[in-house]
C-alpha cells in the first residue's frame, strides 16, 4: 500500500509542478503578470520553472525522489507566502502541493538500519 500511495502523490504532484514549470518557462502572460506583481524581477520566474521542473524529474528518480520533495516544498512555502503577504488570491493549490511534497519526502526516507538503531 505504500508503494502505491507513494507513487500516486509522486505522478500527481510531477504533473502539477511539470504544468506550472512549463507555464512559467514558455511565458504565459498570467505568470508574467504575477512575477511582475511580486517584484521581483523576471528572471526569478525563470529560476522558479526550473526548479519546478527538475524536482518535479527528480521525484522519480528514487535516489533523489526525498531530496526534490524537500525542494518542491521549499517552493511551495515560498508560493504560500506570496500569495498571503504579497499576490493576494489563494494559497489553496500550494498547501496542498506542500503537503504532498512533505508525505513524498517522508514516505521516501531512507529506512534506519538495523544496526544504526542499537546503536
Amino acid at each position: 500500500m505504500r508503494r502505491v500511495t507513494v507513487w500516486t502523490l509522486t505522478i500527481v504532484a510531477a504533473g502539477m509542478f511539470l504544468l506550472a514549470g512549463t507555464l512559467k518557462l514558455t511565458g504565459v502572460q498570467m505568470e508574467v503578470e504575477l512575477f511582475t506583481t511580486i517584484g521581483i524581477g523576471q528572471g526569478f520566474r525563470y529560476v522558479t520553472g526550473s526548479l519546478e521542473i527538475l524536482g518535479a524529474i527528480g521525484l522519480f528518480v528514487p535516489a533523489l525522489a526525498s531530496s526534490a520533495a524537500l525542494l518542491l516544498a521549499a517552493v511551495m512555502v515560498g508560493a504560500i507566502l506570496t500569495h498571503l503577504f504579497i499576490a493576494g488570491g489563494s494559497p489553496l493549490a500550494a498547501v496542498v502541493l506542500l503537503v504532498i511534497t512533505m508525505a513524498i519526502a517522508y514516505l521516501r526516507r531512507e529506512p534506519i538500519s538495523p544496526q544504526l538503531a542499537i546503536a
